[in-house]
Parts: structure tokens; sequence; C-alpha cells
């Protein structure tokens, strides 16, 4: 059980990192997808820290601090399930597929942090 919560919380920790940067570059598709969905340029940098700290999270979970690891996963689910909610409200459906994958992962994330856990 730990090597997949291993796996699964490594390629989270990877992509909220990746998105992250992305979303502190001000990438031309990050800009691209807020506006679609009617989130303000403003809130892009605080919402790219939401992502980062997630992933630092994860990160010191597997480095022994558990119970912040379960924290940031929980964490990353709401985030991401209000990502989604964003999209459905905004009928931006062509590219739901990014936050609802990585809703997945963080979901992922978290049922195999505590199953592994007990």
């Amino acid at each position: 059980m730990f090597t997949a919560y291993l796996i699964v919380a490594i390629v989270t920790i990877v992509i909220n990192a990746g998105i992250a940067a992305a979303d502190f570059a001000r990438a031309p598709f990050v800009l691209e997808n807020s506006a679609a969905v009617d989130v303000p340029p403003s809130w892009i940098p605080p919402l790219a820290s939401l992502k980062a700290a997630g992933a630092a999270g994860l990160l010191l979970g597997l480095l022994g601090v558990p119970f912040v690891g379960t924290a940031a996963a929980i964490g990353l689910v709401l985030f991401y399930f209000g990502a989604v909610l964003a999209h459905v409200r905004a009928r931006v459906l062509y590219n739901i597929a990014f936050p609802g994958g990585f809703l997945a992962l963080a979901v992922a994330t978290l049922v195999l942090d505590l199953a592994q856990a007990r």
C-alpha cells in the first residue's frame, strides 16, 4: 500500500508544483483558463500559493510529518473541487478534464494516505 501512496503522492506533488510554477509565471494558458471561468488575474498568485503549499505539504508528509501530508491532501481535494465547480458554474466544460484530473489525483492521494496510515 505504501508504494502506491508514494507513487501517487509524488505524481501529485510534481503536477501541483508544475501548475503552481505556470501560475506564478502567468503562462498564457493560465490566463486564458482563468478568464474563461471568471477568475480575476489578481487571484492567480494566491491560488498558485495554495497549490504550491499543497505540494510542499504532501512532500512533508512523505518526509515524516504525516499530519501535514494529510492536511495538504485534504486542502488539495477542496481546492480542486472548487475549481471543478467554477468550471461547471461558468459552463466551461471543454477543459474540465484538467481540474477534474487534478481532483482525482488529490482524492487518490488522500485515500491512499489514510489507508496506509492505519
